[in-house]
């Protein structure tokens, strides 16, 4: 029997981590602080009264030993899903992530995979310290055997949460901490899953596409409703898996439109909106009416929290775009 509640985005996660765990009981969760405290935003608050320490972790502040140890569950069988406090402290891990996970399902021919979910909150806007705002999504995003995803609502959560725990390879599930709790959706707990590697359009346009993902979203939506009042007619799509890329949603939303904006929290350069701005000057040329546009963080370090929303895109930004965009032919 489903229920349904107005929740936010680290309520919808928590959602289906116990979906998840009621249902199979291959699914253990791993982390620091993700079983006593819940978790340092709470995502994982109650598992561990719920389903016993063996199934809920508290690990020691090693990412190293979190990322070797899930790979270890993974390829025996269970389905671990492992916590990075933020995704700015993953490095010491990257070497199990890209090297081991990302290649198990290759490097055995296929006689192993690895059902491995390693959320993350990740981005800026909370002014949290050092190390903690990063946006690198672009790096996970490169490797091949890796799956990246990335929420931008409390249903879409909820949804891409199940699918990524039920798939047969590793995700890489990055939450944008900054709208944990900015937002609440109608969320029914009946274990639907949405789709991987797909774009989702959330609001249709003739005009102009606006292309992002994440906490961005949030902007973008808002830059759509300023546009619409002065006549742009903008359609609106969420990347949500930066790997694999659903080329044919936003093949086909530029076709129709001709213009295009991409709008993201990570640095310009080397990024997932190159990636996608590389796609559409390769494979959507003869569509295009217009120089595609791009809004993007700085090239730099994020700074501390005093500069942070210096470095932030804003909406402003995004309606200054697309209006340049809308100036050619």
């Amino acid at each position: 029997m489903s229920t349904q509640q107005a929740i936010c985005m680290v309520e919808a996660i928590n959602l289906a981590l116990h979906h998840a765990m009621r249902n199979d009981d291959d699914v253990v969760l791993l982390g620091e602080d993700v079983g006593t405290n819940g978790g340092v935003f709470r995502a994982t608050i109650g598992l561990k009264e719920s389903f016993g320490m063996k199934r809920v972790m508290d690990t020691p502040l090693a990412e190293n030993m979190i990322a070797g140890l899930s790979i270890g569950m993974a390829a025996q069988g269970l389905k671990p899903i492992a916590e990075i406090q933020f995704l700015g402290f993953i490095f010491p891990a990257m070497e199990h992530i890209i090297c081991h996970a990302a290649r198990l399902r290759n490097r055995t021919r296929g006689r192993l995979s690895c059902p491995l979910v390693i959320r993350a909150p990740y981005g800026g806007g909370i002014h949290a310290p050092e190390h903690h705002s990063e946006s690198t999504e672009a790096i996970f995003a490169q490797i091949p055997g890796l799956r990246v995803v990335i929420p931008s609502s409390p249903q879409r959560a909820y949804g891409l949460l199940l699918s990524a725990i039920q798939n047969p390879d590793p995700v890489i599930f990055l939450e944008p901490k900054r709208i944990y709790r900015s937002q609440n959706q109608i969320v029914e707990d009946n274990g639907q899953a949405l789709p991987l590697d797909t774009c989702f359009t959330l609001r249709e346009g003739a005009d102009i596409s606006l292309i992002s993902w994440g906490a961005m979203i949030k902007e973008t939506l808002e830059a759509a409703d300023h546009l619409a009042d002065e006549g742009i007619q903008c359609e609106v799509i969420d990347v949500a898996s930066m790997n694999p890329l659903d080329r044919e949603t936003i093949l086909a939303s530029v076709g129709k439109t001709g213009r295009c904006v991409i709008i993201q929290e990570a640095p310009l350069s080397c990024s997932v909106g190159s990636e996608i701005a590389s796609l559409l000057a390769s494979e959507a040329l003869m569509d295009l009416r217009a120089p595609v546009a791009r809004v993007a963080g700085y090239d730099t370090v994020m700074p501390y929290f005093r500069l942070e929303d210096q470095y932030m895109p804003l909406t402003i930004q995004i309606i200054d775009a697309a209006k340049r965009t809308m100036e050619f032919a």
